[in-house]
């Protein structure tokens, strides 16, 4: 079995409050006839650059894929359990929610019935750019139904500024919407479900109100206490790298890593990982083999893959991102890592 480094690359979706330029990071997206939202770098139509799978579709490939490269400990199904998106912000999101799984499985099979948990990490922000994320703690069931009918469903939220760097944790149940002027990379379960309540009235070239589903989002929306919100991450040198814990939850881990020299790692037998380079460029070495990595790529690296370096040209940040097969395992190593155990339990949502 050949064993190696594998790249995914994008598919573009358009969206009314996108872009008509998504460079530098797609320096091919610009000067488009339409706004352009979102890249979706894992999605099920992403074909694989090359390696083994070249050619073919995550979508094809997945369902098939062998232990040796998904890992032992990770629930196989019908989707790849981690959709990795760019997000490009020229107009503001409508406000909407997201069904947890429980939900989902139950209302949305034809859907995939899997609910979406999320987090967002901040690449570019304008000045006074920012997320909406969680319920006003006033905001009821009732009052929120009211400002829905009277447009003002917006008011209801709570304001969350951010700067490049910066991230935000987004579980299922969550009022949010996105502000314009932000490139974010979000990561979740692979799920597409959306549930609108308020998209500022707007309408398409052909005068259409996009669905909007306020039943459902009141169903499903959380009321009374939050656990969303900008994250507050724990920082460790671990001899090359700069190690940022970002969020940890039963769908997936994140961290983000910083180097300039080379990074000596290695797979883990339970799961395959994502590596999502941010800025830079350089090689990921494998044996007597190398392939050159650059900004806005999404590489998978294979459960048994073995030891591996990240060879850097020039100074690298990535997200590093896998579906964690024990979160108290994944505690006990942040612990081993040097991050305390007070950080341990803000990073950590189960």
């Amino acid at each position: 079995m050949i064993l190696c480094p594998v790249r995914l690359e994008p598919t573009f979706s358009p969206r009314p409050w996108g872009s008509r330029s998504l460079a530098p990071f797609f320096p091919q997206m610009k000067n488009l006839a339409e706004p352009f939202g979102e890249a979706w770098m894992t999605g099920n139509e992403s074909r694989f650059v090359d390696g083994p799978f070249a050619g073919k579709t995550l979508g094809q490939v997945w369902p098939t894929m062998a232990p040796e490269w998904t890992g032992n400990a990770v629930e196989r199904g019908s989707a790849f359990p981690l959709l990795v998106k760019f997000i490009f912000t020229e107009e503001k999101l409508s406000v909407q929610v997201h069904p947890d799984d429980d939900y989902a499985s139950r209302h949305e099979r034809a859907a995939g019935g899997r609910g979406k948990t999320e987090m967002w990490y901040t690449l570019r922000a304008q000045p006074n750019a920012e997320v909406l994320v969680g319920l006003k703690p006033s905001v009821t069931r009732e009052t929120f139904a009211r400002a829905i009918s009277d447009g003002t469903a917006e008011n209801c939220l709570k304001h969350v500024p951010l700067r490049a760097g910066e991230a935000v944790f987004v579980p299922a149940g969550t009022a949010h919407t996105i502000g314009p002027g932000l490139v974010l990379c979000e990561i979740q379960e692979h799920s597409d479900l959306t549930y609108r309540v308020y998209d500022y009235n707007r309408r398409d070239a052909q005068g259409r109100a996009r669905d909007l589903h306020i039943e459902k989002a009141l169903q499903v929306m959380r009321f009374g206490a939050q656990n969303g919100g900008r994250i507050e991450p724990a920082c460790v040198q671990d001899r090359a790298v700069k190690k940022t814990y970002l969020a940890a939850c039963r769908y997936f881990a994140t961290e983000r890593w910083e180097f300039r020299d080379m990074h000596t790692t290695a797979s883990s037998p339970e799961h395959f990982d994502l590596l999502i380079f941010l800025d830079g460029g350089g090689a990921i070495e494998w044996g007597s083999e190398r392939v050159g990595y650059g900004p806005a790529q999404v590489w998978m690296i294979p459960a048994t893959l073995g030891e591996y370096n990240l060879a850097p040209s020039e100074q690298t940040s990535l997200l590093r991102t896998f579906v964690p097969a024990n979160l108290d395992d994944y505690a006990r190593g942040m612990m081993r890592a040097g991050v305390t155990e007070a950080e341990t339990r803000r990073i950590l949502h189960r």
